[in-house]
């Protein structure tokens, strides 16, 4: 099989993307209607065994033990030791895969800490699955769902296809199944609509990725690597540009995959909402990787207790949910205090918003537009201080990067041998006129986002649409990038 790894690591990028998905669409809408479930489900298993085959037969078999104990749930009395037993079961495979280096290197360093000597380094060879911590999350939704009440798949080809659906299989958005399988099992006739709302979101998100975050990718892994060497506007302006290339990268994988679902009359939900318009942390979490923060909701801070108790155990909710989301994106430190440091910012909002509701006298000025700008630019600095959290490994450089950011220090110098050195990144010439195109281009692009969420989409004219199509696909062939980087939540 030809460039296997490539394949799976730059998938909607990727040229034998670009023939695989229309193959599977024509196919698609050729064949009868019922053939056509059977047809996602082989394209969408083949997709993922291009990279690494018998990663196939693990999810195959995680999907066949999941749809046997949701059949068992829904027929027992007592539920909960059997969701209890699915549960674990899938946290144990996730863990093995994602975190069991991670704490064998724990331990290992906590016992050379207590001992004062260092311990065996012992490390195993362990390859992480694609969009494994996307496909158990999805299967806890649906064994917990079932514990509720709700009735099951009965068909294990709809089951399997749910959770490998292609368009959403590596890195989302977690689908709800109760909306997905009732889109699986309609009649679906042929529309040009699916073509007119698919296609420029494709166009759009391969452009996010492509023209504007793999650019800003140049900038962003040329300063992590000589970060020491900056000061505090440097900093920041560091923490902007990661900032940007996140969404723009991630943004774009779920416009790629929401019209690739399209072609075949699938909607599937918005991921994101523009984030960083946000007054407030809690409206960046409802904005910002919407499935994932919805179902850490559902299925982690309200069973902990929610909001509805005292002001400590909220805060502890708080705090665990967020922690947990953060480990849940990568086996690092850094992922863990990105995630506390996102819980604080909760807990502190929280706080603050109790406060206002008893304000009476501030009322007019906690509501007025000066103080929603305020705190739109305060959010979205607190959000960019996380991203460095989130970008740096290593636990030294990631505190010495946001020292700098809160305390100021020197710009763009460093003493070497009894000499200032002016260190100046090295970025190729057509990065910064790819920006400035594609800036330009995409500014029309959330005028089709937001109408794409309210459907509005088809009704825009289509040679405006086509015109804007066209643009986009000539910037991308133009200043494509020499290597395109993988999609960053590929990694969790």
């Amino acid at each position: 099989m030809i460039s296997i790894y490539k394949w799976a690591t730059l998938l909607f990028t990727s040229y034998q993307y670009l023939l695989f998905l229309p193959t599977v669409v024509a196919l698609y809408w050729i064949l009868p209607q019922k053939y056509r479930l059977p047809l996602l489900f082989v394209a969408s298993y083949f997709f993922y065994m291009s990279w690494i085959p018998i990663f196939g037969v693990l999810i195959f078999a995680m999907t066949l033990g999941n749809w046997l104990l949701g059949k068992l749930i829904a027929k027992a009395e007592n539920k909960k030791p059997l969701l209890i037993l699915g549960v674990a079961a899938n946290l144990l495979c996730l863990g093995y895969f994602k975190y069991a280096n991670f704490f064998i290197d724990t331990a290992q360093q906590l016992v050379s800490t207590i001992t004062h000597h260092p311990s065996a380094s012992i490390t195993l060879n362990i390859i992480l699955p694609l969009g494994i911590s996307f496909f158990v999350f999805e299967f806890i939704h649906y064994l917990v769902e079932l514990s509720r009440g709700k009735k099951p798949i009965d068909s294990f080809v709809l089951f399997a296809l749910f959770a490998a659906f292609f368009p959403t299989q590596i890195a989302g958005p977690i689908k709800r199944y109760e909306d997905f399988a009732a889109q699986m099992q309609e009649e679906k006739k042929i529309k040009l609509s699916y073509f007119d709302e698919g296609i420029p979101l494709i166009v759009i998100g391969l452009a996010k990725k492509l023209l504007i975050a793999d650019n800003l990718a140049v900038f962003v892994d040329m300063f992590a690597k000589t970060n020491y060497a900056y000061g505090s506007l440097e900093t920041w302006f560091f923490a902007y540009v990661f900032a940007m290339q996140i969404y723009f990268d991630f943004s774009g994988y779920t416009d790629i995959g929401r019209g690739s679902a399209h072609l075949f009359g699938y909607h599937i939900p918005i991921n994101f909402n523009f984030p960083y318009i946000a007054t407030s942390i809690a409206d960046f979490w409802r904005r910002w990787h919407i499935s994932l923060s919805t179902w850490l909701r559902d299925y982690l801070f309200i069973p902990l207790g929610g909001s509805r108790c005292s002001k400590w155990i909220n805060d502890r909710n708080l705090l665990l949910t967020m922690a947990l989301g953060g480990l849940w994106h990568g086996a690092g430190m850094n992922f863990i205090v990105w995630g506390i440091y996102h819980g604080m910012l909760l807990v502190v909002h929280s706080h603050f918003a109790k406060w206002r509701e008893r304000q009476t006298t501030l009322k007019p000025y906690l509501e007025s537009w000066y103080f929603r700008l305020f705190s739109t630019v305060l959010t979205f600095h607190c959000v960019c201080i996380g991203w460095v959290f989130f970008r740096i490994h290593d636990f030294g450089q990631m505190l010495s990067m946001v020292k700098k950011m809160v305390l100021f220090s020197p710009i763009l110098t460093k003493v070497e041998a009894g000499e200032f050195l002016i260190l100046k990144p090295e970025l190729p010439v057509s990065v910064p006129v790819a920006i400035m195109i594609t800036i330009g281009l995409l500014i029309a692009t959330p005028t089709i986002s937001y109408a794409s969420q309210k459907g509005w989409i088809a009704r825009i004219p289509k040679p405006l649409k086509a015109v804007y199509v066209t643009a986009v696909i000539l910037a991308i062939v133009t200043f494509l990038p020499d290597n395109s980087t993988p999609f960053i939540y590929f990694q969790f």
